[in-house]
């Protein structure tokens, strides 16, 4: 009576009579591991969910089991790269649980087997385990990193038994898996011939250092798994790692689309937080003004920073060249080194030796003379005019750093060595400006028929690289020699690839007219490009944007020149027709109003008081 009351009461409570309880299923540990028949994933039962008091209290039906959701391809991988990232944290029995609950299976049981077995160093049974996997890995439905391999699979584990064997000192039984085992797969012959070298060490330490090895250890054995894992397809055995390679990628991707990204990538996921998405304080960019120097008493032609990013040059048509002290905690340049008079017709372009030991200075179109400067002690080494006709406006350091080249709108193509000697000559080219390839063969130069070609001063050949419709007022290649950067009349900035000999991408904003406007590459890995313009404004790109993310204000007439710091990311000059040169780094503060731009774009203006250095001449 007491238990039909009570069904009584529950049927009036649901609306009506249930059905009698079903009988609860406790899902067993072996359940999704690998029933016959069942796929990679979920196994071919169904897996029920517990209710628990919760279920009873609700008032649906204690007696009732709801079915659990047959999980997604994607719910069971997420699973799977949960699994494996715990049981790499040693939380083996969390992970037990898991597998249970959701129904999947972390690997196949013969992976696990072989993982095993590797792990134990029973190479007999990781020999017959490997056989197993073979119809595995030859599935129809198998996605493989490498395409199967089972002798090299198999040449693998037989390497690693005949080191530890040798470890060991159980030189016969190396000896026999040697002539026995691996011999016969004929594999790698090679290979074979430097593992018999290693039967004559006489220590272990000295087996570990010829043969490049850690030595008999999981270590070892992990990276051993790690290859062989590259075989096998990821519904058997997941890639090593795979969760953390996939939130690096994650990182990785949102630093790439990162406009004000300016740092040295860490590939570690320890450096940056995963709860939020990647974002750069603009205010780190080099943005606003730290430094106006006033020195120069005319215009500005031209600015470089040494390669090794410690001096700044200046030249202007006040016929001096200055080289600073660059300061790398402030970010300034307050020391003057020395300053060079002499240039008649102003300095209009500088070239720093590959050691910054040297210093080359050109001048404008009516200038046939150029200047070799010993940084170091301020004196001059050479002197060079080949004929009072020429016009030397442009040069290139050789990569070797023992011989240059120069030349000038007049037909002169020179290559000299370091006391001003003629080495070569190439007849009739008109030079716009000129760049050393890094295999120390190859010179380009751009010309008046709106080109760049490529030279060779060993078999006097030349071959077409860039072809553009308008003039080439200046260009400059990134370090990788890959792409060139061009300053193009009436057109603006172009990026090109040397390689491919295509136009990559045009550059918008920039005002480029007539004038000779000196563009860089800059910022870490060189992701950024910096131009002057004839707008009195400096235009930064990032590469692969076309729109500029920053103009920064503050000169007053055009800006004929900017330079990158090297190896200081955040620092960057310009120079100026106005008679200054300005040195760019980050923003002490920003406002937000400052910050707000049209379509993206940051329009800064300095606002802070700046040190002026003393000159002095040498």
């Amino acid at each position: 009576e007491t238990l039909a009351s009570a069904s009584s009461s529950s049927d009036s409570d649901t609306g009506g009579a249930s059905p009698p309880p079903r009988k609860k299923r406790r899902a067993s540990s072996a359940e999704g591991v690998g029933e016959p028949g069942a796929s990679a994933g979920l196994t071919s039962a169904t897996h029920l969910s517990r209710t628990g008091s919760a279920s009873g209290a609700s008032g649906t039906g204690s007696g009732s089991l709801k079915k659990k959701k047959r999980l997604s391809q994607a719910e069971e991988d997420v699973i799977r790269l949960i699994g494996q990232h715990l049981n790499g944290l040693g939380l083996n029995q969390t992970v037990d649980l898991l597998m249970q609950e959701s129904g999947c299976r972390l690997e196949h049981p013969s992976a696990t087997k072989f993982r095993n077995h590797i792990m134990e160093g029973e190479w007999d049974k990781a020999e017959n385990d490997l056989n197993e996997l073979k119809t595995l890995m030859h599935s129809p439905s198998a996605i493989v990193v490498r395409a199967p391999d089972s002798p090299r699979m198999k040449f693998l584990l037989l390497q690693q038994k005949y080191l530890e064997y040798l470890e060991d000192g159980k030189v016969l039984e190396a000896l026999q898996v040697l002539r026995g085992e691996l011999t016969p797969l004929k594999y790698n012959t090679d290979r074979i011939h430097v593992l018999s070298g290693y039967l004559m060490c006489s220590h272990p330490e000295d087996l570990k250092a010829k043969a490049e090895w850690e030595g008999k250890g999981a270590g070892s054995r992990c990276r051993l798994l790690d290859k062989l894992q590259t075989y096998l397809p990821p519904s058997v055995m997941l890639p090593p790692r795979r969760l953390q390679t996939l939130l690096r990628q994650a990182v990785e991707m949102q630093r790439d689309r990162c406009l004000y990204h300016n740092t040295k990538l860490d590939s570690s996921l320890d450096s940056v937080s995963l709860l939020l998405d990647h974002v750069c304080n603009r205010k780190q960019f080099p943005c606003c003004t730290q430094q106006i120097l006033t020195e120069h008493c005319n215009e500005v032609w031209f600015c470089k920073f040494s390669n090794d990013g410690t001096k700044l040059a200046t030249g202007s048509k006040d016929t001096t060249v200055i080289i600073w002290q660059v300061e790398p905690v402030s970010d300034t340049c307050n020391k003057t080194l020395f300053g060079i008079t002499g240039h008649a017709y102003g300095v209009s372009y500088l070239a720093w030796s590959p050691d910054d030991v040297y210093l080359i200075a050109c001048g404008p179109d009516d200038c046939s003379e150029l200047w070799l400067w010993n940084v170091q002690t301020g004196e001059l080494r050479t002197k060079m005019s080949q004929s009072h006709e020429d016009s030397l406006t442009s040069v290139a350091w050789n990569p070797d750093g023992k011989r240059f080249v120069t030349g000038g709108q007049r037909g002169q193509f020179y290559q000299c060595d370091l006391d001003g000697n003629l080495l070569e000559s190439w007849e009739g080219v008109r030079v716009q400006c000129l760049w050393c390839v890094a295999d120390g063969r190859t010179v380009l130069a751009s010309d008046t028929h709106q080109r760049i070609r490529g030279y060779s001063f060993e078999d006097l050949t030349d071959r077409n690289i860039v072809q553009e419709d308008h003039p080439i007022m200046s260009f400059t290649v990134s370090k990788n020699g890959r792409l060139a950067l061009l300053n193009v009349a009436t057109q603006g900035v172009h990026l090109w690839d040397l390689q491919d000999r295509v136009l990559v991408r045009k550059y918008q904003g920039v005002t480029q007219g007539f004038y000779t406007i000196h563009s860089c590459f800059g910022g870490h890995n060189e992701d950024f490009i910096a131009s002057g313009s004839e707008d009195h404004k400096v235009y930064i790109w990032h590469k692969r944007s076309e729109l500029p993310i920053m103009e920064l204000t503050g000169h007053t007439r055009t800006v004929n020149c900017v330079s990158w710091n090297p190896c200081i990311p955040s620092l960057m000059a310009s120079a100026s027709d106005d008679g200054t040169v300005r040195i760019w780094g980050p923003a002490p503060f920003l406002d937000a109003q400052e910050l707000d731009g049209l379509n993206g774009t940051v329009i800064l203006s300095s606002h802070r008081k700046y040190r002026k250095c003393k000159y002095t001449e040498s």
